[in-house]
């Protein structure tokens, strides 16, 4: 007899989901361990996307284009980007869909962006282990950053981020080690 992990494809589908994205989150929380705010502001070069307070509130530069040449996030921005692609995916797909990018703040320190960041995986984790197996099939939750696509798709994507930005940040807190020496 086989157990309900190999015999449903959707519950497998979710488990692999879940691995990747704890295998994600353990380098995003390596990365964001002994993080202090000088490195947290720190610009890796003279032009890239960065954090500023306006009106006593922190707002995120926004990119007018992917290219290259508009230089390196800082690590302050990066965190930024994953409160903001996860603050939408959560609103979009268990609230009311209402929130835009202008509605989600940067953090004024890092603390504040761990803080952020472990709630928004803990309401993350909450909300997918509320699902049936079946929902990761359904496209009923994908309404955000796309639409009519099935929520694991999602969810994978959702994992790609999160170890994309962690992987910035370690490059970033690469950078500023050496930059230090």
């Amino acid at each position: 007899m086989q157990d309900e992990n190999t015999a449903n494809p959707p519950c497998i589908l979710r488990n692999t989901l879940d691995f990747q994205f704890q295998i994600a989150w353990q380098m995003l929380d390596l990365h964001l361990t002994g993080l202090e705010d000088e490195e947290f502001f720190w610009r890796p070069a003279s032009k890239g996307l960065h954090v500023y307070r306006e009106s006593g509130i922190w707002r995120a530069e926004w990119p007018e284009s992917e290219e290259y040449d508009i230089g390196p996030p800082s690590i302050s921005w990066l965190t930024w980007h994953i409160t903001y692609w996860w603050t939408m995916v959560l609103n979009h797909s268990f609230g009311n869909g209402a929130m835009t990018r202008n509605d989600i703040h940067s953090a004024g320190s890092v603390q504040e962006a761990r803080e952020r960041i472990y709630d928004l995986r803990l309401r993350w984790e909450r909300e997918a282990a509320a699902l049936a197996h079946d929902a990761f099939l359904s496209t009923e939750r994908t309404k955000w950053p796309f639409t009519d696509q099935p929520f694991h798709k999602l969810a994978a994507w959702l994992n790609v981020e999160l170890m994309k930005n962690a992987a910035e940040i370690g490059y970033a807190r690469f950078l500023y080690a050496v930059n230090r020496k």
